[in-house]
C-alpha cells in the first residue's frame, strides 16, 4: 500500500503539474507584484494621475505582511496538493503531448479568463456571507487601499479555493502543460494588477472585452460590497452588483 502510494510521486506529471506549476505561479506573481508595489511606494510624478483612490497605498505597512501571506498561502497550497496527489493525480488531464496550434491555445486562454471570472464571482459573493465572511474573507478586506503585494494577502482557505477555481478550465479541457503555465502567468498578472492601486491603461488585461483593469477590484476594496468578479465588469453589470459610485468613476475615467 505504501509502495503504491509513493510510486504516484514518480509520475512525470507530478513534476510538471505540481512542482512546475507552483514554481511558475510564485515566480510570475513576484515578477508582476514587486515592480507594481515599487510604483506605489515611489509614485513618480507621472503616475500620480493614474492612482485610483485619493489615498496613497501604504506600502510600508503592507509589504511585509503581504509577502508573508504570499509565502504561507503558497506553502499551504503546495502541501495540500502534494499530500493529496495519490488520490487524484492519475486523473489529471493536463498533458505534455503535441503542442496545440497557437490560435487554439489563445482561445483556450480566453475561455479560461471568462470562465474563471464567472466562477470567482460566485465564490466571492459567497465569501461575503456568514462564516466565510467573518472567519475567512474579512482577512483580505483588512486592506482598504491595496498595493500589488497584497494580492495574496488572504486566509489560506480563500487562497486554496481561488486556486482550485483557476484549475477548472485547464482540467476540463485537458490542455497542454505549457498552456496551463501561460494561464497561471496571466492569472497572477490579474492578481497583482487588480491590487496595484493604479489605472494601467496599457495593460493587456485592459484589451479584453469587458476588461475594467485595476479600477474594478480596487473599488471593491474601497466599498467592501459590489464588483465581485475579478477584473471583468460584465457579470456584475448584468446582475446589478457594481460597487456604489463605480459607474460614475467609469464615466469620469472615460471622459478624462
Amino acid at each position: 500500500m505504501l509502495d503504491s502510494w509513493l510510486q504516484t510521486y514518480q509520475d512525470p506529471m507530478f513534476l510538471w503539474f505540481v512542482v512546475g506549476a507552483n514554481v511558475v505561479s510564485m515566480a510570475a506573481y513576484l515578477t508582476f507584484a514587486l515592480p507594481l508595489t515599487w510604483l506605489a511606494w515611489a509614485e513618480p510624478a507621472w503616475a500620480v494621475s493614474w492612482r485610483i483612490q485619493r489615498k496613497r497605498p501604504d506600502v510600508a505597512k503592507w509589504f511585509a505582511p503581504g509577502l508573508r501571506a504570499w509565502a504561507v498561502n503558497n506553502a499551504v497550497l503546495l502541501g495540500l496538493i502534494v499530500v493529496t496527489w495519490p488520490l487524484w493525480g492519475s486523473h489529471v488531464t493536463v498533458h505534455t503531448g503535441p503542442w496545440p496550434p497557437w490560435w487554439v491555445a489563445g482561445l483556450q486562454l480566453l475561455a479560461f479568463v471568462y470562465l474563471d471570472d464567472a466562477l470567482y464571482w460566485v465564490l466571492h459573493r459567497a465569501m461575503h456571507e456568514g462564516w466565510l465572511w467573518r472567519r475567512v474573507h474579512t482577512v483580505h478586506h483588512r486592506v482598504v487601499t491595496p498595493c500589488a503585494i497584497t494580492g495574496h494577502y488572504m486566509h489560506p482557505v480563500e487562497y486554496v479555493a481561488t486556486a482550485m477555481l483557476m484549475l477548472v478550465g485547464p482540467l476540463v479541457l485537458g490542455v497542454h502543460v505549457v498552456v496551463l503555465y501561460a494561464w497561471i502567468v496571466l492569472r497572477q498578472l490579474e492578481a497583482a494588477e487588480g491590487h496595484c492601486g493604479y489605472h494601467l491603461a496599457a495593460s493587456p488585461l485592459a484589451w479584453l472585452p469587458g476588461g475594467h483593469g485595476a479600477d474594478f477590484h480596487d473599488f471593491h476594496h474601497a466599498r467592501f460590497h459590489g464588483n465581485y468578479a475579478g477584473i471583468l465588469g460584465w457579470l456584475d453589470g448584468v446582475l446589478g452588483t457594481w460597487s456604489k459610485g463605480y459607474a460614475e468613476h467609469r464615466a469620469a475615467r472615460r471622459e478624462g
